[in-house]
């Protein structure tokens, strides 16, 4: 059965030190000694990445192991630079962006990407969507669950939305820059604390704001299975009737009628959760998500999906059928990797 990751990670072997050319530390740079490959920001170690995460020939033999076929790759959050100057970040965009559709014109069978943009920039961030869609062959982008002061329902980001349903284009949200994190530094608690928060936040600020009530044509995914949002629908949905005054000022749908209008990677690293984001969210807008390469990843890409038993016909669709129909792209071009 044809399987398709659509939440991996990948960078390039190296990208512009752009610390030393603009005098900022925060920027990432990836210093590479005695074979390691390290990253720093802020001028201090960051994390340590190996071949797996760079090297396309070494992804696919690792994956084969667990009989995955096709990886949508998308860049690291820690290189957004959200807080960067516009054409600074662009600057990293497009090189990072550049990597990602040379790994996928290499591979075709085996890879589809989504790009970054800088979305500090709305209108540099929907000129170089369009570049990677138009000129790229990307299938959309990858996005923050936030964008430094911008919330995602600001008002100043939904041109970026209208373009990308009007584009067509895949947009992934994922968490990053966790909110609370100087207040919990101990027990890697904005990973496992912060991050489920982060993308209930963006749902619920694309859902109350009405961005998703104004663009129903919009496709986008939240990864790590949309965050704790899915868990906790019924408080959202219960402040959402209780205080109408508070919750619902911009739209006033219910919240939970937008399942089946928005998808969700299936990285949850819980049976009993899987399950339950399957029977909330409905069957047909759940795909396999990893995480790959990193440690809070699923660590045997696609075991999640496999331990639910499910018949053919779901697993299909969660392996493969809700990835095509999100990325707008053909069975058949994967269809070779089954041979």
């Amino acid at each position: 059965m044809l399987k398709i990751d659509t939440h991996a990670h990948i960078l390039p072997p190296d990208w512009p030190n752009l610390a030393e050319k603009y005098g900022d530390d925060r920027f990432p740079v990836m210093v590479k000694t005695e074979g390691r490959h390290r990253i720093y920001k802020d001028g201090k170690f960051f994390r340590e990445v190996w071949e797996n995460a760079f090297d396309p020939e070494v992804r696919i033999a690792d994956y084969a192991k667990f009989g995955v076929d096709v990886q949508v790759v998308s860049t690291v959050p820690v290189l957004f630079s959200y807080w960067a100057k516009p054409s600074q970040a662009l600057e990293l965009h497009r090189h990072l962006n550049d990597h990602t559709a040379e790994i996928c014109d290499k591979y075709p069978s085996h890879y589809a990407g989504i790009g970054t943009v800088p979305l500090q920039a709305p209108t540099l961030a929907i000129q170089e969507m369009e570049r990677c869609v138009d000129e790229l062959g990307l299938c959309g982008v990858q996005i923050g669950s936030h964008c430094e002061s911008f919330n995602l329902d600001a008002p100043e980001l939904f041109p970026f939305f209208q373009a990308a349903a009007d584009l067509g284009a895949s947009i992934l949200v994922h968490p990053w820059d966790m909110m609370g994190r100087e207040s919990m530094p101990k027990y890697w608690l904005p990973w496992l604390v912060g991050m489920p928060a982060e993308q209930t936040r963006a749902i619920c600020c694309l859902i109350f704001g009405g961005v998703l009530e104004r663009l129903p044509s919009l496709k986008i995914c939240f990864a790590h299975g949309g965050g704790s949002f899915p868990y906790t629908i019924g408080r959202i949905e219960h402040g959402f009737r209780m205080r109408p005054d508070l919750v619902a000022t911009d739209n006033a749908r219910n919240p939970r009628e937008y399942f089946g209008r928005v998808y969700f990677d299936s990285c949850v690293h819980d049976e009993a959760a899987l399950r339950y984001l399957i029977e909330v969210a409905g069957i047909d807008t759940i795909m396999l998500g990893t995480d790959y390469p990193f440690p809070l990843g699923e660590q045997e890409p696609g075991s999640g999906i496999t331990a639910l038993g499910l018949g053919e016909i779901d697993q299909a669709r969660l392996f493969h059928g809700t990835a095509l129909e999100w990325l707008g792209l053909p069975y058949e071009r994967f269809a070779s990797t089954l041979d």
